[in-house]
């Protein structure tokens, strides 16, 4: 392993005492050939783009904390935001406390809750690597979807030492469209990254000012479905992976549907119809709720 250079921002964050590392490392560690993803049982090492330059997230686990490191470059821009976005990165800010106490005693969802306390939705580093995987990953399995993410990565070319690092919008826009279906993607899924990444650039798709900011779901789902190429499931996975949103309905997701029919006992997988209806009760948490319908799926 190449040394990971220097440390350019570090900080240390508490963890709860129920906090579920394990769900976070395996998350991170879809990918059989780690190629961007280094991952051990003391935690991980993550190849990004940070603000336009490569870099090295170094995240180690201790007995109730987590030491996080970026290695940039001396030249790399300032990294005053790093401890807004390692304590997001760890799901730290999502309202599970809040979470429990409202849903806790519900007759169906309760006792879900209880097995499996301090449930949070691992996050993506940045909203447009959540978004790009999400176009990656449509309708097609997890298995195709892990292994057509290695491939355009390793097209984009992006990388920090032994770890290739998922692109900006910047690096995608660098590739053309044939070297992209050259790699697997179709030619909707081609056109929509790049369509997405020109959005990220001209500022019509500010990800991470909506990030930083904190912008309504609402508001960003409907500026995603009005672009070519995402639809409600692309648009809500983005939600939970790249902002964190604890109200987006994945009442399209397979896993969700099966984990619905299991919990209320259905002889047939439910409807996204069906879904969506069942999901509505619960918001403002319903991010939260997908989250545990998707351990029954």
């Amino acid at each position: 392993m190449n040394p990971p250079g220097p440390v350019a921002a570090e900080c240390v964050l508490p963890l709860p005492a129920a906090y579920r590392r394990d769900d976070l490392l395996a998350f991170h560690a879809r990918d059989p050939r780690r190629l961007a993803e280094h991952v051990s049982a003391k935690g991980l090492d993550k190849g990004v783009i940070w603000q336009g330059r490569p870099a090295r997230l170094s995240l180690r686990f201790q007995e109730s904390a987590a030491r996080l490191q970026l290695h940039v470059d001396a030249s790399a821009p300032a990294t005053a935001g790093f401890q807004a976005w390692a304590s997001r990165f760890l799901g730290l800010d999502q309202p599970v406390a809040p979470f429990t106490q409202a849903l806790g005693g519900h007759p169906r969802l309760g006792p879900l809750i209880a097995a499996c306390p301090e449930l949070r939705l691992p996050q993506a580093a940045t909203p447009f690597e959540a978004l790009a995987w999400a176009i990656i990953g449509q309708q097609i399995s997890l298995a195709a979807a892990i292994a057509l993410r290695g491939r355009f990565i390793e097209t984009c070319g992006c990388r920090w030492g032994d770890l290739a690092c998922f692109p900006d919008a910047d690096a995608v826009l660098a590739v053309s469209p044939a070297r992209l279906t050259a790699a697997g993607l179709s030619l909707s899924k081609a056109g929509a990254l790049l369509t997405v990444a020109a959005a990220v650039r001209d500022g019509s798709l500010p990800l991470d000012d909506w990030w930083h900011h904190r912008a309504p779901a609402g508001m960003i789902r409907e500026s995603l479905l009005a672009v070519r190429g995402i639809g409600p499931w692309t648009a809500d996975y983005a939600l939970l992976r790249g902002f964190g949103h604890p109200d987006a309905s994945l009442h399209g997701d397979v896993a969700v549907r099966r984990g619905l029919q299991a919990l209320l006992g259905l002889p047939e997988k439910p409807t996204a119809a069906h879904t969506a209806a069942w999901l509505e009760a619960f918001s403002p948490w319903r991010t939260l709720v997908a989250a545990h319908l998707w351990r029954l799926g």
